[in-house]
């Protein structure tokens, strides 16, 4: 059996100026982030106006859950400056 040698591609680029990632650069990360917008629209129409706080709570789960794909699946984070060009 020959072994696949698969590109590595990362699923959420690094962001070119600060820290963290930009969207989405693969299908599997425009997925997550749908998810997670869907989750985030789901939460708001069951919970609010009678829960505000339960809906505070999903929505730092779900950013929470986002930030922990983004670190697995995207390129390392850290801050960049832009071109120095």
């Amino acid at each position: 059996m020959r072994a696949v040698n698969r590109e590595h591609r990362y699923w959420f680029a690094a962001r070119r100026r600060g820290w963290g990632w930009g969207l989405p650069t693969a299908w599997q990360g425009w997925l997550v982030m749908l998810c997670a917008l869907g989750a985030i629209a789901a939460a708001t129409l069951r919970l609010l106006p009678d829960h505000p706080i339960a809906l505070q709570l999903v929505v730092l789960g779900v950013v929470g859950v986002l930030i922990l794909v983004c670190y697995w699946k995207g390129e390392p984070p850290g801050w960049r400056w832009g071109d120095s060009n």
